[in-house]
């Protein structure tokens, strides 16, 4: 697929960029100080972009981002309206207005639990970019206190890779590190102890921040805390001893579409097309999460 084939053409703006998941946009007319980020229904999952797309999934995206953005007590990328052309209609359920930024290279993780990669680290190395962890952790075990372990963003078609909180300050300066790693942590607490207010557990999540070019503040940008930043697990689930660890971690997200292709397909050539059925699993975790966050 062409990412930028997939993009719509929307009166009033140019298209610029696709990524897996996001189109990107500038003014067609006037200063390119404002961008407009339209998230699609794409889903992706082993690298590649697959068909059918989720339908409805960029509009939950969109709106959970906004949601946490509004309790979020630090500066963020949404412009105003009267800085840029009219927002077109047929994408503005699932689009942001953003001021531009200087992106820092940086994609901020914190974990407030081991699985994934970082268990997968932490299994070789007893750490996690370079945080040294007791022994005994168990894949989907919670942390006592939160970890911060950021990673480069790599060149497109790259893999991002992790980074210990020095190799970030080698690349953005010790201050801005610090910043970036004092913001996530705080940010990511605060929005831990919400979500278990609703019966679920943030387990980990990543930010992406920006710096204003007029005012050099420290900008919290791109999606924030969704599905498919995030991982959530249903609390109520996730301490039934009584079920297997597989069904305890089952997140909130797209995992039901990787467990599928794991099972059909053999990551060789281009990936099959997901059945109805799947992608009406899929979303109905998707929307859920956002039920149970903003409904709670």
């Amino acid at each position: 697929m062409t990412l930028s084939n997939t993009a719509p053409a929307l009166d009033g703006w140019q298209h610029r960029y696709s990524g897996k998941v996001r189109d990107l946009y500038v003014p067609e007319h006037g200063p390119d100080s404002t961008l407009l980020v339209v998230a699609s229904n794409r889903v992706s999952a082993f690298d590649h972009v697959l068909e059918p797309p989720i339908p409805g999934k960029g509009a939950l995206l969109t709106a959970l981002s906004n949601w946490w953005f509004s309790r979020i007590d630090m500066p963020n990328h949404l412009a105003s309206p009267a800085d840029a052309p009219p927002m077109p209609a047929e994408v503005a359920d699932r689009a942001m207005l953003s001021r531009r930024l200087e992106m820092y290279p940086i994609e901020c993780v914190v974990r407030g639990a081991l699985t994934g990669s970082g268990f997968l680290e932490y299994q070789r190395t007893g750490a996690v970019c370079g945080i040294d962890l007791p022994a005994g952790i168990e894949d989907g075990d919670l942390l006592d206190t939160p970890i911060y372990t950021p990673a480069y963003k790599a060149p497109l078609g790259e893999h991002d890779e992790n980074i210990s909180f020095e190799r970030s300050a080698e690349l953005v300066g010790l201050e801005i590190a610090t910043a970036l790693r004092d913001a996530s942590l705080r940010i990511f607490t605060e929005a831990r102890d919400l979500a278990a207010e609703r019966g679920v557990i943030l387990a980990d999540t990543k930010f992406e921040f920006g710096r204003d070019p007029e005012t050099g503040e420290l900008v919290l940008a791109d999606e924030v805390l969704t599905s498919d930043s995030s991982r959530y697990w249903d609390a109520s689930v996730y301490f039934d001893a009584s079920l297997g660890r597989a069904e305890r971690l089952a997140s909130f997200d797209k995992q039901i579409v990787r467990n599928w292709l794991r099972v059909n397909w053999d990551q060789t050539g281009e990936p099959p097309v997901l059945p109805d059925e799947i992608v009406a699993q899929t979303y109905a975790r998707y929307r859920e999460l956002y039920a149970r966050l903003t409904q709670g």
